[in-house]
């Protein structure tokens, strides 16, 4: 039993050790268990254990103060999105936000994990929690975590107009079920970075009058818009993360707009360019730009 209990908080400490984007496409267990009531035989695809991460996420989303140092308080410590309230009398704080609905998959999920108990089994080939982990990606400074509206897919282009380039042939999207990280807002648009199906990461524009819901991010971006000059062959990126997948490839001597710099494990120019007729953002490697500077007054 110790050995057990001690590789679960080895595995809580290895985790909370990762930055917020090395967790797994869903950093919710399941992503719409506060506004959808869940089934029986949902859940019952989960193994016990990860049932009771499942009942402590629908607390969790309102700051439910765990105990400290036990294995849910190092858990949800390590989500984006989880908050603990100011005040510790969760009595007071959290269980007044539950709706009706939370209360009622509350209920579901602790039937059947007691019937789990009376069968006597941990159903150990079900989900776990720990499968819900990927490598992740790395995420670019100045993106943070946004939870928006679960249920939701939503167009995205390079560029903050529905006539720029958009990836995936024309079809490009972001769930909102899964990790969604923003920079900011430019003309009613949100630049996003996320995880698509096939593995990859996209980084583009969400129009506002696409996304249902409050966005909790009110920064506008703020882009340098200096002429600049490639000074070799290089390839356009829209993924500065993953796999760099190019969008295009820019003859020396192409002509761009220089937007910014961001960083992660590489520093990556962010530029807008015109490629067969259309406006494409995208991300340079630094260092193959000659960018002309404003003159100092």
């Amino acid at each position: 039993m110790k050995r057990s209990i001690l590789r679960v908080l080895s595995l809580l400490l290895l985790l909370c050790l990762l930055p917020a984007a090395a967790l797994g496409e869903r950093s919710y267990l399941i992503p719409d268990s506060d506004t959808r009531e869940l089934t029986r035989d949902e859940l019952w695809q989960w193994d016990y254990e990860s049932l009771g991460y499942i009942l402590n996420e629908l607390f969790a989303r309102h700051g439910y103060n765990f105990i400290p140092g036990e294995k849910y308080d190092y858990y949800f410590r390590c989500m984006p999105w989880y908050t603990p309230n100011a005040n510790p009398n969760n009595q007071e704080a959290c269980y007044p936000q539950l709706t009706s609905v939370e209360w009622a998959n509350e209920r579901l999920i602790k039937d059947v994990r007691a019937e789990m108990r009376a069968l006597g089994t941990q159903n150990s080939g079900g989900l776990s929690v720990w499968d819900y982990f990927s490598t992740g990606f790395d995420t670019l400074q100045g993106f943070v975590y946004l939870q928006l509206k679960t249920g939701q897919q939503l167009p995205v282009y390079s560029a903050p107009s529905t006539g720029s380039y958009r990836g995936a042939n024309g079809k490009a999207a972001v769930s909102t079920n899964g990790n969604v990280f923003a920079a900011g807002w430019e003309s009613g648009w949100l630049l996003v970075m996320y995880e698509t199906n096939n593995g990859s990461v996209r980084v583009g524009y969400v129009s506002s009058g696409d996304i249902r819901g409050s966005v909790p991010l009110n920064t506008l971006l703020t882009f340098d818009y200096l002429p600049a000059t490639t000074t070799a062959a290089c390839q356009l990126t829209d993924d500065p993360a993953r796999c760099y997948a190019p969008i295009a490839t820019l003859p020396e001597g192409t002509r761009v707009t220089y937007l910014t710099t961001f960083f992660n494990n590489y520093a990556w120019d962010y530029v807008e360019a015109t490629v067969q007729g259309q406006t494409v953002r995208g991300f340079l490697r630094s260092g193959s730009l000659d960018i002309q500077q404003n003159e100092e007054k």
